[in-house]
């Protein structure tokens, strides 16, 4: 299962061609955040499959990591598949 998971923006990895380092819940990877315009650095954006898709605000980034720990299992394992793509 693929999930809209929160994370915020940390830095520029390349802003010509619109990849940014995001960090989800203590984890670091780096996202393309072209779909998406004016996004900078310290913002919330919904990330699925490696593009940020919308961006949100902390509130709502908050309640919908909040939801899906709820998930308990599909959220531990969407985790754990982000851990493998981590950039430090």
């Amino acid at each position: 299962m693929c999930l809209g998971i929160p994370g915020q923006l940390v830095e520029w990895v390349d802003e010509e061609h619109k990849i940014a380092k995001a960090d989800v819940s203590g984890v670091r990877r780096n996202v393309n955040v072209a779909l998406l315009d004016g996004i900078g650095i310290g913002d919330w954006v919904l990330i699925h499959v490696g593009f940020a898709m919308s961006q949100v605000d902390e509130e709502e980034a908050r309640q919908t990591r909040e939801f899906l720990e709820t998930l308990g299992g599909m959220w531990e394992d969407e985790l754990e598949e982000l851990k493998g793509s981590a950039i430090e």
